[in-house]
């Protein structure tokens, strides 16, 4: 395995490590799974400085160590829609390249652009776990449809919010983190 490549998966292990770890300190718990943390700044960050497949297996390493850390399991299908795919589905930041732009107003917005990629593919994940295995929850004459929305969205929109300001941040203040130095290993 070349270098440039071995710096990558251990780029990938260590954000998978700290995104456990900032999953940990949660702002708010949602009553049935869901919480406001800083989970998915790293997975984002990955996903931005190395590409779609890192921020893919990423979201999968934590989504499987979500799993073993505590979760809420009702259903086979239910657990991969909830932890492994939704996590991954998070490294669909990665389908955004920063350096093909220069300005930094642009970099911002392509940088959130990508974030919302990935939020909307976990949104996705969770909606549907809701609608199938969590709407006996909602509240008698509520479509479960909405009511999966709602719920998903209480806890998605802030937790992006607040990755997106720690990413703008990282970008506007170490951009060095969100563009990987290739010519320094050789």
């Amino acid at each position: 395995m070349d270098r440039m490549r071995l710096l990558t998966w251990l780029e990938m292990a260590m954000m998978a490590a700290l995104a456990l770890v900032f999953s940990q300190i949660k702002v708010f718990d949602m009553p049935q799974g869901g919480s406001v943390s800083l989970v998915m700044v790293p997975i984002a960050l990955i996903a931005v400085r190395r590409g779609l497949f890192a921020g893919i297996v990423t979201g999968l390493v934590v989504g499987i160590l979500q799993l073993l850390f505590g979760s809420t399991v009702v259903n086979p299908v239910q657990l991969l829609l909830d932890y492994p795919l939704a996590f991954a589905a998070l490294g669909l930041s990665g389908l955004v390249r920063l350096s093909g732009f220069e300005s930094k107003s642009s970099r911002i917005m392509v940088l959130w652009s990508g974030l919302l990629i990935g939020v909307l593919g976990r949104f996705v994940c969770h909606f549907i776990s809701g609608i199938v295995w969590f709407g006996q929850y909602a509240p008698e004459g509520t479509p479960v449809a909405l009511y999966s929305f709602v719920y998903n969205i209480t806890y998605l929109l802030p937790e992006m919010v607040i990755a997106g300001a720690v990413l703008t941040v990282v970008l506007t203040s170490a951009s060095s983190l969100l563009f990987p130095a290739r010519d320094r290993l050789a």
